[in-house]
């Protein structure tokens, strides 16, 4: 099975799709009755990105989640994979939220 391998691409992988799906549960939490174009573009038009940082943030949480299940079952290669990925997306979202 994929996920009992331990190698830094299937981290890098994971912690690149990860957050993406939690943009997809923020979408379907808090924008159910707009479709996802309509909810990116206001996320992207909003003065401020107030939303997508949000977002963003919230949807680190499931590699943070990942990070833990890889760190507890001594899967350390994957674990710095979803840990590298995780602090490029933070800093993705440090920049917005100061430069923006």
């Amino acid at each position: 099975m994929i996920l009992k391998k331990d190698s830094i691409g299937l981290g890098l992988i994971l912690g690149l799709f990860a957050p993406l799906l939690g943009l997809v549960f923020f979408k379907m939490y808090k924008f159910s009755v707009f479709t996802f174009k309509e909810t990116f573009q206001f996320m992207i038009y909003e003065p401020g990105f107030k939303t997508l940082s949000v977002a963003l943030s919230l949807s680190l949480l499931l590699n943070a989640l990942l990070f833990t299940i890889y760190i507890n079952t001594n899967k350390d290669n994957t674990a710095k994979g979803i840990f590298i990925t995780t602090l490029v997306y933070g800093l993705i979202v440090l920049s917005i939220k100061t430069f923006m």
